[in-house]
């Protein structure tokens, strides 16, 4: 089992964006030392929900100040960035990393994102598969050209080519967000891994890996690679010495941050958007997640990866909006929770990391 942090540098009332920010290094930072897998960042724009714009920057940042912690992105909103500019950014980090970036990427929503980076409405609304298939050709070919609805160049070659970089993956884990059946189809016939949110249980994440599964079979993916699938499952952690005082310590701080940042939310096309009632959804994550102490949330993953098959975990950490608090909370996780699970604590980048491009 593999249980790694996910990180939005979340901005509480009454913080500043800096103080957000200084927090999701720190957890990072931490989760190296307690012996977690890996660091999971959100991507956002505008809005208090989560302060770091570019996943894959911090991400540069992480890597540098970590030797062994695999950092991933969760999610780089492909739709506002150009695939091979990504591309080029997942190759580097790959290679001077020795293999122990993710990118995680997903088509995020229908926010003035899409307005302020010119994209428009339709690079979320169909333009995504496009775009991955150029992000994919990227990292997997020494040359690539363009003749789609959207991209349009002549051959140009990759530089840093992935397939040449001194580790023994050939180029990195792509992760993709998965939210409805047709994300899941998409990330099937490709052969990528899933990441599943926090928002949903584990009997919809049993169905959705169900259902990866078949997509793949029809798309004719091999048996090996079907089984091999790492899949990611997003959700909350919060460690107590009882059930009662970690729920109480999510309850008093995650409403007021979810109020402030799901309200700051525009849409390109001034469509209503319902906003989840900001108490009510703390209190399913913590029905649904890990939270309470650590031998409940080591069962409660045990059951979450025996119901699922998934066996990779990226862990809300930071819901008290706290330093001190977080950077506990992650330290418990290491000395508590992972030890009653046997888990992994960190692969080694290279031949026995996790399954790459398929």
């Amino acid at each position: 089992m593999h249980v790694g942090s996910f990180v939005l540098a979340a901005q509480f009332p009454g913080q500043g964006q800096g103080e957000a920010l200084h927090r999701a290094v720190r957890t990072a930072e931490v989760a190296e030392e307690a012996g977690l897998d890996a660091v999971w960042l959100a991507e956002h724009h505008f809005v208090p929900y989560g302060t770091c714009p570019s996943a894959i920057t911090l991400a540069a940042l992480l890597l540098g100040r970590t030797r062994t912690l695999r950092v991933g992105t969760a999610v780089s909103v492909l739709p506002t960035v150009h695939p091979v500019a990504l591309g080029e950014q997942a190759a580097l980090l790959h290679v001077t990393s020795g293999g122990r970036f993710s990118l995680g990427v997903g088509r995020g929503g229908p926010w003035v994102d899409l307005e302020v980076f010119g994209a428009g409405l339709k690079a979320y609304e169909t333009g995504f598969p496009e775009s991955l298939d150029l992000l994919l050709r990227w990292l997997r070919e020494p040359s690539v050209s363009a003749g789609g609805e959207r991209f349009r160049f002549r051959e140009v070659p990759v530089v840093p080519s992935p397939s040449q970089a001194l580790t023994d993956a050939p180029g990195p884990e792509v992760v993709v967000a998965c939210t409805s059946p047709t994300s899941v189809r998409l990330a099937a016939e490709r052969g990528l891994p899933m990441l599943l949110g926090m928002h949903v249980g584990d009997e919809e994440k049993a169905e959705m890996v169900d259902l990866w599964r078949r997509f793949a079979q029809e798309a004719g993916r091999s048996e090996e690679e079907i089984r091999g699938a790492a899949h990611v499952s997003a959700g909350v952690c919060q460690i107590a010495d009882g059930r009662t005082e970690a729920a109480e310590t999510l309850l008093k701080a995650m409403p007021g941050w979810l109020k402030q940042g799901l309200e700051a939310h525009v849409t390109v096309d001034g469509r209503t958007r319902r906003m989840r009632d900001p108490l009510g959804y703390t209190e399913l994550l913590c029905g649904l997640h890990p939270v309470g102490t650590p031998r409940l949330c080591a069962d409660r993953l045990a059951a979450t990866a025996e119901r699922t098959g998934i066996s990779r975990f990226a862990l809300l950490v930071e819901g008290s909006g706290d330093l001190a608090a977080t950077e506990e909370n992650v330290r418990r996780i290491g000395a508590e929770v992972l030890p009653r699970l046997g888990a992994d604590a960190r692969p080694r980048p290279g031949a026995d990391a996790l399954p790459r491009l398929g």
